[in-house]
């Protein structure tokens, strides 16, 4: 720093230069202050470098700002950077090398309700391998399980009579979860057809099988989702297992379900997890409100 300038100071001489050279107008010259007093009490005292200008940028993404607003802000920290180095205050600029983050889409894809109907019904159930089909996005979508806790299903887990299954989630967690009765009904279909496929050879006793006899790998889940997706008129890359799993918990919260129940049947750790399907089920709360409402027209 020039002199020992306090980063308060030369913060206040980049304003100025912006109000003067580049003719700001002062509503912008009080957002840059805002932004910048905000970064400054993030530094407490501390020496920027790129980590905490990376630190920075992470925590404006932790405080759930729109991408605008964190670009906005991180763009006057830049600025504020390069001015200090055009004018002598800094040898570096510590934001050189940072990059807005790309922020994944915080809403998980849903298949509509018509969708996902019409995607577990797309398997043709006078086959084998059509009931073998139908009974896993049966279960996929009665659950909402992991497409590799699906395939790693054994016979011993599923109680169709009591209408659970107990599911293998991560770190080995177990949880049990209801099926529901169209995914009873179409795991009934099936067992018969899995027992004189299943070889003496297959480790376990998975509940969903190749046409080999072998246990169904997590690719042979992907390509029965997707080829009933191509049955079902709906474009194959929209939907995977994932969706599904993603399907049950939407349509389960915009019917009302507690997050509490939501999150114990998809074995998320935390509710913050599941807390995601509030946000998705907003636009159905505006849609109802649409249609309902009669003063929202």
């Amino acid at each position: 720093m020039k002199s020992g300038l306090p980063l308060r100071d030369a913060v206040e001489e980049y304003l100025a230069s912006l109000r003067v050279e580049a003719g700001l107008s002062p509503h912008t010259i009080a957002a840059y202050r805002r932004d910048l007093t905000q970064y400054l009490e993030f530094l407490a005292g501390k020496e920027p470098t790129t980590r905490e200008v990376d630190d920075f940028s992470a925590e404006l993404v932790r405080r759930g700002l729109s991408d605008s607003t964190h670009k906005r802000k991180l763009s006057a920290v830049k600025g504020f950077h390069r001015f200090m180095v055009s004018e002598g205050l800094r040898d570096d600029d510590p934001t050189r090398l940072v990059t807005s983050p790309r922020r994944p889409d915080p809403f998980p894809k849903a298949l509509d309700i018509d969708e996902a109907i019409a995607l577990v019904e797309a398997p043709d159930r006078s086959t084998v391998g059509g009931r073998r089909d139908a009974a896993l996005l049966e279960f996929l979508y009665a659950t909402g399980a992991r497409v590799s806790e699906a395939v790693a299903l054994d016979l011993p887990d599923l109680d169709l009579e009591e209408g659970v299954a107990i599911v293998t989630g991560k770190g080995s967690k177990q949880r049990l979860v209801p099926i529901g009765s169209k995914a009873v009904e179409a795991l009934r279909s099936w067992l018969p057809d899995r027992l004189a496929l299943i070889k003496r050879a297959t480790k376990g006793d998975p509940v969903f099988l190749n046409l080999r006899g072998g246990r169904l790998t997590r690719q042979g889940a992907f390509d029965v989702v997707r080829k009933s997706a191509l049955r079902a008129g709906i474009p194959p890359e929209k939907v995977s297992p994932h969706v599904l799993r993603h399907s049950a918990a939407t349509h389960m919260v915009e019917a009302g379900a507690d997050l509490r129940t939501v999150q114990e049947m998809l074995g998320h750790a935390t509710i913050s997890t599941t807390q995601v399907y509030t946000r998705v089920s907003r636009s159905h709360v505006m849609e109802i409100y649409v249609q309902s409402h009669p003063r929202s027209r």
